[in-house]
């Protein structure tokens, strides 16, 4: 088995007052062939600030860092701190200029390393059919903006 793997980034987050685009690298043009066909995208970043040893070494957080909710380990929850520090965000998908794709919002943090783009594809089976915890509120979940430690 593998034991590491090389990443290269493919853009950057650019956050300026209520606008939000990702900038691709001029290499990474030719991909974006088609995307504009797509309503929403699914953006996969790297937590470039959380990237220290003791981050990746915490397995269990409280989800959103509330003390209230239970103590989970880290791949039941959204948080930054992971062994592996990947990140993904379902993001609308407003326009396409150039090398510029503008999304609606991201709970990225400005410059964050972006690694890769897939399309969304709806998902199968039926989402009514997934389960989630019941300390997972989605009402607020989808609205939330991006924390230091979740």
């Amino acid at each position: 088995m593998q034991q590491s793997f090389n990443l290269f980034p493919v853009g950057k987050i650019i956050k300026k007052g209520t606008r939000n685009w990702i900038e691709i690298k001029p290499e990474f043009k030719d991909a974006l062939l088609g995307i504009e066909d797509f309503s929403h995208i699914v953006v996969l970043y790297w937590f470039d600030r959380n990237d220290t040893n003791e981050k990746r070494q915490t397995l269990q957080v409280h989800p959103r860092s509330d003390s209230s909710k239970p103590l989970r380990g880290v791949f039941a929850t959204h948080s930054p701190v992971r062994p592996n520090l990947i990140a993904t965000s379902l993001c609308r998908l407003l326009a396409v200029d150039g090398l510029c794709l503008l999304i609606d919002k991201i709970d990225a943090l400005p410059d964050s390393p972006v690694i890769d783009i897939k399309p969304y594809i709806p998902p199968f089976p039926d989402p009514d059919k997934v389960r989630i915890p019941d300390w997972l509120d989605l009402k607020t979940a989808n609205e939330r903006q991006p924390e230091k430690d979740d």
